[in-house]
Parts: C-alpha cells; sequence; structure tokens
C-alpha cells in the first residue's frame, strides 16, 4: 500500500512537472544581429598611383596630357553654341577647321605654361584635349585661389566639379569638389570633403566606363560608380539619353583663374555594355 502511494506521489510529481514545464513560455531565439550599415563600395580604388618622381612624367601604362612645356595636344574650346558636340557635329570640315582656329587663337591668350604647370588668367576659353576618348583612367592636379570656380568635362560634358568650398556664395560649394554637378537624376554632390586648402594642389584620380564614373580626391572616394548624364540632351531628356561614347576633355573656364598639371590618362578597352554606349 505504501509503495503504491509513493508511486502515485512521484507519478503526480511528474505530472506536475511536465504541466509545469509546459506552461512556461517558448525560450526567445537569439535576437538576428542588424544589418550592416549601407558603406562604400570600395569595387573601385585607383589601379595606379601617380610616381611622385619628376613632375609631368606618367606612371607606367599612363601617357601625359600635358608635357610641362607647351601646349602641345590642346586646343581651345569652340564658342557657343558650337561648345555642344551636338552642334559641331553638324559643321562641314572647312566650317569647323575655321572656327577651330579662331578658338586656338583666342585661347593661347588666355593659356600659358608656368613653372611646369597649365595656367590660366580667368578670361577666354576653355582647354581642350586634341584627341577624344571614350572608357579612361586619369590623373590630374589641380589648384584655384579663392572663390574659385573650375571642373573638368568629360567626353566634352559637364563636369566633375571644382570649387572653393568657403565659398557661402555659390549654392552646394560646401559639400566640396569631385562631384558630377550637373546631375538631375542621378547622385551629384560629393560624398565626403576632400579639398585641401584653397591656393594647395590637389590631385584627382577619375575613373570613367560606360557612364559611369568613380573620382577620388587626394585619395578620398567623392564619386563611386555615379552614373553621367547628358546634360547636352537638354533637361528634359537628362536621364534618358546616355552620354557621348567618346569626346574631348575639357579645362573649364569660369572665370577664375586656374592651375593644372600631371595630367596622365590611360584608356580602357570598351567592352560594349556600359551606359548604352558601344
Amino acid at each position: 500500500m505504501k509503495k503504491l502511494t509513493l508511486f502515485a506521489a512521484l507519478s503526480c510529481l511528474g505530472l506536475a512537472f511536465t504541466t509545469s514545464a509546459l506552461a512556461q513560455p517558448a525560450a526567445k531565439p537569439a535576437p538576428k544581429p542588424p544589418p550592416p550599415k549601407p558603406t562604400l563600395s570600395g569595387l573601385n580604388p585607383p589601379t595606379t598611383q601617380p610616381t611622385g618622381t619628376q613632375e609631368n612624367t606618367p606612371p607606367v601604362g599612363f601617357v601625359a596630357l600635358f608635357n610641362g612645356k607647351d601646349l602641345s595636344g590642346w586646343k581651345g574650346l569652340l564658342k557657343a553654341p558650337l561648345d555642344n558636340p551636338y552642334n559641331r557635329a553638324k559643321l562641314s570640315p572647312e566650317d569647323r577647321a575655321k572656327a577651330q582656329a579662331d578658338a586656338d587663337e583666342k585661347m593661347r591668350e588666355h593659356w600659358k605654361v608656368e613653372d611646369g604647370a597649365l595656367a590660366y588668367d580667368g578670361h577666354g576659353v576653355s582647354l581642350c584635349t586634341a584627341k577624344d576618348y571614350g572608357d579612361f583612367e586619369m590623373w590630374v592636379d589641380w589648384k584655384i585661389g579663392p572663390k574659385g570656380d573650375s571642373g573638368i568635362y568629360l567626353r566634352g560634358s559637364p563636369q566633375v566639379q571644382i570649387w572653393d568650398p568657403s565659398n557661402k556664395s555659390v549654392g552646394r560649394s560646401e559639400l566640396g569638389s569631385g562631384a558630377l554637378y550637373n546631375n538631375e537624376h542621378n547622385p551629384r554632390d560629393a560624398l565626403v570633403v576632400a579639398d585641401k586648402p584653397i591656393g594647395q594642389w590637389n590631385t584627382f584620380y577619375i575613373r570613367m566606363i560606360g557612364d559611369k564614373v568613380t573620382v577620388y580626391l587626394n585619395g578620398k572616394l567623392v564619386t563611386d560608380n555615379v552614373t553621367m548624364e547628358n546634360y547636352w540632351a537638354g533637361q528634359s531628356k537628362l536621364g534618358e539619353q546616355p552620354i557621348f561614347p567618346t569626346g574631348q576633355i575639357e579645362l573649364q573656364h569660369h572665370n577664375s583663374p586656374l592651375w593644372f598639371k600631371n595630367i596622365y590618362i590611360k584608356e580602357l578597352p570598351r567592352s560594349g555594355s556600359e551606359g548604352g554606349q558601344k
């Protein structure tokens, strides 16, 4: 009788324990870690650093667009409305040659070589490469004065911005140089301010593949594989008409004294698919 009672008691105790365990809420799974914060892609670092040796001497694999001595390989930008590539394309060879001769004469009045650098007095026209380029990597050193404003046109289109971040009279200049100023639908401002103090030399690394542009300023990523829009197609067509497959590189005249040197370029093979270009 005692054994039966003990067994019954143990059974009741087990049942009570089981019931109590079932009544407890299930343990919550460990919380999932939060998703990582968005970071820069890191997929577009410069592939070749400048040699850091003699001025205007290109790194391996690059060629110098400026020889440090004269304006060989450069030309003046045709005056408006022929600064527009669509309008230039309509010119006859004879008319284009005449317009180019006039632009070159005006350019030489205001662009000089001083101490191994291209120096611009703030008047005249933009300076353009005599050759057109498609996909490329490019290094260029530049310097501006107080309230300076300029840019580098890629394939004849505006522009990788250059300006004085402390100039409060120009909207968005405080965001720094190196962005695609004329974009409307894609990013247009620099990721970080990487400009050196006014009057000091800055270094751009620019890569353009298809319609995508990456820019480093003084070693910091400021434009990360951004689509460059076709400014010349007109505001209503921005984001629809792709950028030109080739075009000249232009050092922009914007009524500011400018200096450029150590301008190197490496042409890249075309894949035939980026940005709708072939």
